[in-house]
């Protein structure tokens, strides 16, 4: 590399330009991801201007900008909204209720079958626990009626043929059960997804601590809990960032699917509330400043835990 004024330019004697055109293939591909996100995710942040507008659907949107500026009108409206404390409420314990238990579940699931050592068997329970990742909540919704209705689900008849409840228990029309339900099914689906990452970084471990190990004379247990776990440590952190960032976004889709009148104490959260007063009653300025109130708490999320776990851990995000 030259030095000077020109090293910026040149490496290994060819001038930047060059080098982009020899890379035109893999530049191709960048130059998609990045008007994916200018499309997407970018461009669309200038809406975010409604928040702070008296905006109306049908001024188009010239509406954005003509519009009369409210300030913080929508976003102190929300906080006074009626059953704020309840959207609120079931948004973060949903979440906290994942998070303690499903967070868990990939990791055991992860470490369980790396100690498993028929690769038949592994490739079997792997393959079997991250298929429901990719069925649509869609059916996934479709499956819990399915079982659980009270007329001829499956669950409810074997729980009455078995003596446990007298009659067929409403366990989607209930408030008393979307919690529970939330959780499992969530488990179930993602669980064998997430495995798949701890596995990755279980294969990366130094086969001769193991061996140095046994030859110490240190038992399975002992071996997971002083190598297995230290050095999927990073790994860990840094998913848990990830679901404490997440922890304001609940998943629409699952609450959505799920949630009725008769569970809606229990399952309406804020994206389910922004989806049904921006689309349903058509209040897009309102609902903006709502979904800006979800993403600024979930920034200050990532941003805090990422600090916490490089304190306590040595691993974080950046």
């Amino acid at each position: 590399m030259k030095a000077g004024g020109n090293s910026s330019f040149q490496s290994n004697g060819k001038p930047w330009w060059r080098r982009l055109w020899i890379q035109r293939g893999l530049q191709a591909f960048v130059l998609v991801g990045i008007a994916y996100l200018l499309v997407f995710s970018v461009i669309p942040m200038v809406g975010l201007i409604i928040a702070f507008k008296d905006y109306h659907i049908e001024t188009g949107l010239l509406g954005m900008f003509t519009g009369k500026w409210v300030g913080f009108k929508y976003f102190i409206e929300f906080f006074h909204e009626y059953n704020f404390s309840q959207i609120l409420r079931n948004t973060v314990v949903i979440s906290l209720l994942k998070l303690v238990f499903g967070f868990p579940v990939p990791i055991i699931l992860a470490i369980a079958l790396n100690e498993v050592q028929s690769s038949k068997v592994k490739r079997v329970v792997q393959t079997a626990s991250y298929l429901p990742y990719f069925i649509s909540w869609v059916v996934v919704s479709g499956f819990c009626v399915i079982f659980l209705n009270t007329r001829n689900g499956a669950i409810n008849n074997a729980l009455v043929s078995l003596g446990i409840l007298e009659r067929p228990r409403n366990f989607l029309g209930g408030p008393d059960f979307f919690w529970p339900l939330a959780v499992i099914t969530d488990i179930w689906k993602s669980m064998g997804w997430w495995a798949i990452l701890f596995l990755a970084s279980i294969s990366g471990i130094d086969p001769t601590l193991y061996e140095a190990a046994i030859v110490d004379g240190a038992g399975r247990w002992k071996r997971i809990w002083h190598i297995t776990i230290p050095a999927i440590l990073p790994i860990i952190a840094v998913m848990l960032i990830l679901n404490i960032g997440g922890l304001f976004n609940g998943n629409f889709d699952q609450s959505f699917l799920l949630g009725n009148i008769g569970n809606r104490d229990t399952s309406d959260i804020i994206g389910t509330y922004v989806f049904r007063v921006g689309l349903g009653e058509g209040r897009f300025d309102y609902a903006t400043a709502v979904g800006m109130i979800q993403s600024l708490i979930s920034v200050l999320l990532v941003f805090g835990s990422n600090r916490l776990s490089r304190k306590l851990t040595g691993s974080s995000l950046y």
